[in-house]
C-alpha cells in the first residue's frame, strides 16, 4: 500500500539546522531521522524524528545535509547562488563580511528613515492648505474646554428663566408673610431662651434646633435672594448661547469629532503645521546622513572586494592544479567576479561571483554546468570539492559515477581525491570503478534481482574476500583470473597503507 524511505543523520554543531528546526517547533537532537512516505494513490507525507512536517521542509534540510553530484544530477556547488558563499568561506574574512552586512543594513536603515520623512513631507505639504483654513476657523471659534457642557447648562436655565423667576417671587411672599420665617424663629428662639435655665435642661435640644433652623433659613433666604438677581430674562444672551453652540457642533460634525475633542484638535493641527518647517531641516540632515552610511558602506565593501579578488585567484590555482590528474590536462577553473548594479547591491558586497570552466585552451570559459560534459562535470565538482571541503559545511556528499568514461591512472587520482574528501566529511560513491571501489573505507554491493511479482533491489556490505572477490570481478569481468585477484590485493592493500599512514 506505501513504500517508505528512511535516512538517519548524525549531527554536529548545525546552527542553519537548528534555527529550521526551531522555527517549525521540531525539538533538536544529535541524531536527526528524515522519512519519506508514499502511498499507492500518489500521496506523500514527510516526517523529521517522526513529526509531520511538509515536503518542502524536508528537501530544505535534506539538502543542508547532502549534495549529490552525477552526471544527470548536481546541485550545490552547481548553483550559482552559493558560489559567493563558498569563496567567502575560503576566504575565512568572516569581519569583514559581517562589517559590510552591518554597513549595509545602517544604510538601508537611513534610505527608509528618509524616504519615509520625504513621504511624510510631501503628504503634510498637500495637506497645508487644508490644515491652515482648518486652524483659521478653530481658532476663529477659539473652544474651550467644557464648554459644551457649561453652554448647555446655561441654556437650559435662560430657556426657563420665566418659570424660574415666578417660582422665586412666590417663594419670597410666602417667607415673607406676616412678619416673616426669619423674624418669628429669631422671636421663638428668645423666648424659650429666657425661661430654658428654669426647664433644668429639658429646653437644651429645642434651643439648639431653634438655633439650627434660624441659622438655615438665614442662608436659605440669602441664596435666594442671590439668585434672584442674577436670574433676568435676556433673549440676546439665549440667542447668542445658542449660537454658540451650534457653531461648536457644526465644526465637530465637519472633523467628525465631539465638541470636547475641539480643542485637542487645534492643538494637533497647529503642531502639524509648525512640523512642516522642521521636517524640512530634519530632511536634509537625513540626506546627510543616507550619505554618510552610504560612504561608510561603499567602503568597507571595497575591504571585501579586494579581499574576494585574492581568494578568488587562490582558489582558482588550487581547483586548475587538481585537474590534470583527473584527465582534464587542458582545463582551468575561473571565479568570476561581476560589479553589480548600485540598485542590486546587498548585505554581501557589490560584486555577482559566479564559477566557471575552460575544457581547453581553444574555447572561452562559461559556467561549469554549460561547458563541461556529464563526465568532466563530476569531475570538475570533484576537484572544486576536494578545494573546498574546509569551507563547505554540507556533511554529506554523494557522487555517482564520478569516473564514468576513464581508467587507470584517471580512475585512481580520482579515488585519492574521495579519500582526501572523506577526511573531512562523508562521501558516498556509485561506482563501476575498481580503482575507486578499493579506495572506500566500506564496500557495499548493490544488487538487483526480478520475477513476476516484481524487483528487488538488495544492498549488502562486502568484507575480507567477498570484497577482494568483487574487485577482482569489477577488473575483469564475469570470468575472474588469478591476475585479476592478485590486482584487487594490490588495490585493497595499496589503501589501507594509505589508511595506516593517516
Amino acid at each position: 500500500d506505501q513504500s517508505a524511505v528512511t535516512a538517519e543523520f548524525e549531527l554536529s554543531e548545525s546552527s542553519e539546522i537548528d534555527a529550521l528546526l526551531t522555527e517549525h517547533g521540531i525539538e533538536g537532537a544529535s541524531n536527526l531521522v528524515l522519512r519519506r512516505v508514499v502511498s499507492a494513490d500518489g500521496r506523500s507525507r514527510a516526517f523529521i524524528n517522526d513529526q509531520a512536517v511538509s515536503v518542502a521542509l524536508l528537501r530544505q534540510i535534506g539538502e543542508i545535509l547532502v549534495e549529490v553530484h552525477g552526471q544527470l544530477e548536481t546541485h550545490g556547488l552547481l548553483d550559482p547562488a552559493t558560489h559567493r558563499r563558498f569563496v567567502d568561506a575560503f576566504g575565512g574574512y568572516q569581519n569583514m563580511l559581517q562589517a559590510v552586512s552591518d554597513k549595509y543594513k545602517e544604510w538601508r536603515a537611513a534610505v527608509s528613515a528618509f524616504e519615509k520623512a520625504s513621504a511624510n513631507v510631501e503628504k503634510a505639504k498637500r495637506d497645508e492648505e487644508y490644515l491652515r483654513h482648518a486652524v483659521d476657523e478653530l481658532q476663529a471659534i477659539d473652544p474651550k474646554e467644557d464648554e459644551e457642557d457649561e453652554l448647555a447648562g446655561k441654556r437650559s436655565v435662560l430657556m426657563n428663566a420665566e418659570q424660574l423667576i415666578e417660582a422665586l417671587q412666590e417663594a419670597f411672599v410666602d417667607i415673607n408673610e406676616g412678619n416673616g420665617v426669619e423674624s418669628g424663629l429669631r422671636s421663638a428662639l428668645q423666648k424659650v431662651e429666657r425661661v430654658a435655665d428654669k426647664a433644668g435642661g429639658q429646653f437644651d435640644n429645642a434651643v439648639s434646633s431653634l438655633e439650627r433652623a434660624l441659622l438655615e433659613a438665614t442662608e436659605g433666604i440669602a441664596e435666594l435672594e442671590r439668585v434672584s438677581n442674577m436670574m433676568e430674562l435676556d433673549p440676546q444672551e439665549l440667542e447668542r448661547i445658542e449660537e454658540r453652540l451650534f457653531a461648536l457642533r457644526g465644526l465637530a460634525r465637519k472633523h467628525n469629532t465631539d465638541v470636547e475633542k475641539l480643542p485637542a484638535l487645534l492643538a494637533e493641527m497647529v503642531e502639524q503645521l509648525a512640523v512642516l518647517t522642521d521636517r524640512a531641516g530634519n530632511l536634509e540632515a537625513l540626506a546627510k546622513k543616507v550619505e554618510k552610511m552610504k560612504a561608510d558602506y561603499v567602503a568597507a565593501a571595497g575591504k571585501l572586494s579586494t579581499a574576494r579578488k585574492k581568494t578568488a585567484d587562490r582558489l582558482d590555482k588550487a581547483v586548475t592544479k587538481e585537474l590534470p590528474p583527473l584527465k582534464l590536462e587542458a582545463a582551468s577553473f575561473h571565479t568570476r567576479l561581476d560589479d553589480l548594479d548600485e540598485n542590486d547591491w546587498n548585505e554581501f558586497g557589490v560584486e555577482y561571483v559566479s564559477f566557471e570552466v575552460k575544457t581547453n585552451p581553444n574555447t572561452a570559459a562559461g559556467p561549469i554546468h554549460k561547458v563541461a560534459s556529464g563526465g568532466e562535470l563530476a569531475r570538475i565538482m570533484l576537484a572544486l570539492k576536494v578545494v573546498l571541503a574546509d569551507a563547505d559545511a554540507v556533511p554529506t556528499i554523494i557522487f555517482d559515477e564520478v569516473d564514468a568514461g576513464i581508467g587507470g591512472a584517471a580512475a585512481a587520482a580520482v579515488g585519492v581525491r574521495l579519500g582526501r574528501l572523506a577526511e573531512d566529511v562523508q562521501v558516498l560513491v556509485v561506482t563501476h570503478s575498481p580503482q575507486v571501489a578499493a579506495r572506500g573505507n566500506t564496500h557495499f554491493q548493490i544488487s538487483k534481482t526480478g520475477d513476476k511479482d516484481g524487483n528487488i533491489t538488495q544492498v549488502g556490505e562486502l568484507t575480507g574476500e567477498v570484497r577482494t572477490e568483487e574487485i577482482a570481478r569489477m577488473l575483469s569481468g564475469a570470468e575472474i583470473t588469478e591476475e585479476a585477484r592478485a590486482a584487487a590485493v594490490s588495490l585493497l592493500n595499496t589503501n589501507e597503507q594509505v589508511e595506516a599512514a593517516q
